[in-house]
């Protein structure tokens, strides 16, 4: 197995993947939602503000995590949420998943990212050391549909304090149906 965070040259593999599983899991018509949410974040999110790690077997991309930046214009921490997050459906349940996100996890930890937020399945999730939070610890840049699967971590060893402020998505997450 390895794992890159070289993706430019493979976003349509990637694209093909998220449509994939989310269709496997969830009907073609999420798969197809998803799969232009990885589109647009491809197309329209800055460099600098998008972080992709992938895990490879021969050649082939298996698994891909997604984090863009959470801006909290009030708070002087670097944050990034993790959406969306994709282990092809053959290779679920092998601990893939949580091996991809620790490399991840790492490597943004390696490049100042001070805060990890995610809204998700807490089962999973809490394997690599996300934890429940409320708003008054990171206040969503939406409305949460389900608050009990907004999550964090401090990547710094720190307790996670308060961010202070509002928050905002990148513009490919900046729709109501994603949270």
């Amino acid at each position: 197995m390895e794992f890159t965070t070289r993706y430019t040259d493979r976003t349509d593999l990637i694209i093909g993947l998220f449509r994939a599983t989310f269709t496997d899991s969830e009907g073609a018509a999420e798969g197809d939602v998803i799969a232009r949410l990885v589109a647009d974040m491809f197309a329209t999110v800055d460099a600098a503000d998008i972080f992709v790690v992938a895990a490879l077997e021969d050649g082939s991309i298996v698994a891909t995590a997604i984090f863009t930046r959470l801006s909290y214009p009030e708070d002087a921490r670097t944050v990034f949420i993790l959406s969306p997050m994709a282990v092809a459906t053959g290779r679920q349940g092998q601990g893939l998943g949580q091996n991809l996100l620790n490399h991840g996890l790492n490597a943004l930890r390696g490049h100042g990212v001070d805060v990890v937020l995610t809204y998700g399945d807490i089962n999973f999730y809490s394997r690599v050391g996300l934890a429940p939070i409320t708003e008054r610890i990171a206040k969503a840049p939406l409305p949460l549909q389900y608050p009990e699967g907004w999550l964090g971590q401090s990547l710094t060893g720190a307790p996670l304090d308060p961010l202070r402020g509002p928050s905002h998505c990148v513009s490919a997450l900046d729709n109501p149906a994603y949270w």
